[in-house]
């Protein structure tokens, strides 16, 4: 029997009390207001304040009345606020007031980052005494490579030369380009002659290896001819690696020129597996690789072969020597056999990984289904009822083949009140709580992972339950994850921003329990997050994209702040969602992949003719980011459906055949 969820209006009922659980934590913490009301004055206060404090304007505090700024200074973010007023206006600080807040709050994250700048502006302005007497007292020692190189600046400004050659070369001795605040050291060294071709040809060696080749020919003009050579041939195997490959015999025999080779070959395979292969047949056979360079080689044409589905790319696979198979080879081994419906073929292939690589999921999964194609079916129902207890992608595909339920009970964790208000009653935890709630997510969200590191098992249980009353939704579902506590559906799978979602949805034609899928991989709806990429916010959009979006659905778009704006990012998200779902006719496999890959990239990847199972497609897509992802979507679109209408939807209902693109006349007829 599926249980329904209650409605999140009937949840709201705890977090009608908060005001009064937040007040009682404040008191223990020293931070009380006069009234358990006040908290919300306090917090309503520093969000009309800090965005001018933030810019270096303190007017709006100023302007408040006394007794305002007396209830706001006994906020719990005081010091946040203080600290992005300085950070802003250091040139125009007291030092005597900046030093006392230091000396008061200099454990807190806002007060370290304030230490952090004045420090940089004390070494910028010119003052190198003020900037060494804070270096030296809570910085030497630490690696910090820009306020290291400082110090040894503020050393040579005070004439201790002997202090700063050791630790100066030590800087300078890396493959990479260090941080501009290492260049008076380094002329420094430079001009005193302290660097010589030895130390040249050593960083020369660590910028090669680190593929900085750039770097490496600036390096090899202090060196010689035969070093600014070598550099011209790194960046050549770098932009030409095909011309590069075909000029071999005008390269020396030696270590550096196979190595420049086999570099040259792996950057040739990202673009060309198939030119690759030819021109490493010719090269290998007239210049000598070491077996490592070999069986790299080999691997990484075969593995590419593979994930471009080329034309022998099994035989490429199968062909490796023992030494050269790792488990990316084990799992390509298997995929192409599950493209090419090698069922037997495909058996032996899992069969051959190590135990704990067939152990996993997904070759679960497929022994079952090979079993099934090979006509051994009590053997393949007796892996999918094991593997259909499991919730998830293969465990809902499991229990398809069987007609089973799928593994969608619900546990709530278990509530002590008298730990959580115990919890709660702690500074730290007071402080991330204030801080999410007033918009400063990330530094909430730092402060809460700092204080998780401090807690037993049983209090972060705790915690999870506190942040999913709140609404922390990030926060509650990555507590429960870090204790393997995957069953209270509710803090792993909740529904925020319920009503824009499925106004956006239905706007969009999509069903909003995709939409939710696509938001919890993207961001476990975090609204101010960014990804290394660039993309932002709760459905992880790039500004460019976002852009575009808001003017078809003509949405007024300012950036990151419409994008960091939850009910705009879901409407941008979901009409971006919708348009993958009209590309690619209604197919939410294709439509997710493009959401993660880009359609260009999905577009490469469906089959040249004729069609494919969805479930074949998936586990062939090439990159490992994409190929996680679309399982975690529709596995996590399965769940939402459950939870909004206490209703099992079959998986594989959804997953609609892959099928080539469209030639110009079909798509004509249309």
């Amino acid at each position: 029997m599926i249980r329904r969820f209650a409605p999140y209006s009937q949840r709201l009922a705890w977090i009608l009390v908060l005001p009064g659980l937040i007040f009682a934590a404040a008191a223990h913490a020293g931070t009380a207001p006069g009234s358990f009301q006040d908290i919300e004055k306090q917090r309503a206060l520093f969000m009309t304040v800090y965005e001018t404090a933030e810019r270096g304007d303190w007017s709006a505090v100023e302007q408040l009345s006394l007794d305002e700024q007396r209830l706001l200074q006994r906020y719990v973010l005081w010091p946040d606020l203080r600290a992005a007023f300085w950070r802003a206006s250091l040139d125009k600080a007291q030092t005597g007031e900046l030093e006392a807040f230091l000396s008061e709050y200099g454990t807190l994250r806002p007060a370290r980052e304030l230490r952090y700048r004045r420090a940089l502006h004390l070494a910028r302005s010119g003052d190198l005494r003020g900037f060494q007497r804070i270096y030296e007292q809570f910085y030497q020692g630490q690696d910090i490579a820009r306020l290291d190189c400082l110090s040894l600046h503020a050393e040579l400004d005070a004439g201790h030369t002997a202090r700063v050659d050791f630790r100066a070369k030590e800087l300078w001795l890396v493959g990479h380009s260090q941080v501009e605040e290492c260049d008076p050291v380094f002329e420094y060294l430079d001009e005193h002659n302290l660097l010589g071709p030895t130390d040249y040809s050593k960083r020369f060696a660590l910028a090669v290896a680190a593929r900085e080749f750039q770097l490496a020919r600036w390096l090899a003009k202090k060196i010689d001819q035969r070093h600014i050579a070598e550099a011209s041939l790194w960046i050549k195997a770098q932009s030409h690696p095909e011309d590069f490959l075909l000029g071999y015999a005008g390269l020396a025999g030696n270590e550096t020129a196979s190595e420049q080779l086999a570099y040259a070959a792996e950057r040739l395979t990202y673009r060309d597996p198939e030119r690759a292969l030819t021109a490493w047949k010719t090269v290998s056979r007239h210049v000598r690789f070491s077996e490592e360079q070999r069986h790299r080689i080999a691997r990484h044409i075969a593995l590419w072969t593979a994930r471009d589905n080329l034309p022998g790319a099994y035989e490429l696979l199968r062909q490796l020597p023992v030494a050269a198979v790792n488990t990316d080879v084990w799992h390509w081994r298997a995929r192409t056999s599950l493209r090419n419906a090698a069922w037997q073929t495909l058996l032996t292939d899992i069969a051959s990984m190590p135990a704990a690589e067939q152990a996993k999921e997904e070759w679960q999964y497929w022994r079952a289904v090979a079993l099934q194609r090979a006509g051994q079916l009590l053997a393949a129902d007796a892996a999918f009822e094991t593997l259909a207890k499991e919730r998830s992608f293969y465990g809902f595909l499991a229990a398809d083949e069987l007609g089973e339920d799928y593994a969608l009970a619900h546990a709530e964790l278990p509530a002590d009140e008298a730990a959580i208000a115990e919890l709660q009653s702690r500074p730290a935890i007071i402080r991330s709580r204030e801080l999410f709630l007033v918009g400063l997510d990330s530094r909430g969200r730092s402060e809460w992972d700092t204080v998780l590191r401090s807690l037993s098992p049983e209090e972060k249980r705790q915690a999870a339950i506190l942040a999913d009353r709140w609404g922390w939704h990030s926060r509650a579902i990555s507590t429960a994850a870090s204790l393997g506590e995957y069953d209270d559906l509710e803090i792993r799978y909740p529904l925020p921003y319920k009503d824009h979602f499925e106004r956006s949805s239905s706007d969009a034609s999509i069903a909003p329990t995709w939409a939710y899928g696509i938001a919890r991989s993207e961001s476990l709806f975090m609204r101010d997050v960014r990804s290394r990429a660039g993309a932002i916010g709760l459905m992880q959009l790039m500004p460019a994209t976002g852009r575009e979006v808001a003017r078809q659905i003509q949405l007024p778009y300012s950036g990151v702040q419409t994008l960091t704006h939850p009910e705009s990012n879901i409407r941008l998200g979901t009409s971006y969602l919708g348009r993958m779902a009209e590309r690619y006719d209604g197919n939410a496999v294709l439509a997710t992949a493009a959401y993660n890959a880009g359609p260009h990239r999905v577009d490469r990847w469906l089959p040249e003719s004729g069609s494919i199972d969805a479930r074949v497609w998936i586990e062939n897509i090439p990159f490992n980011e994409t190929r996680k992802y679309v399982k975690r979507v529709l596995a996590a679109k399965t769940i939402f459906h459950w939870r909004m209408t206490g209703e099992l939807r079959r998986l594989s209902d959804t997953l609609l055949q892959v099928s080539a693109p469209l030639d110009t006349e079909q798509l004509a007829a249309r």
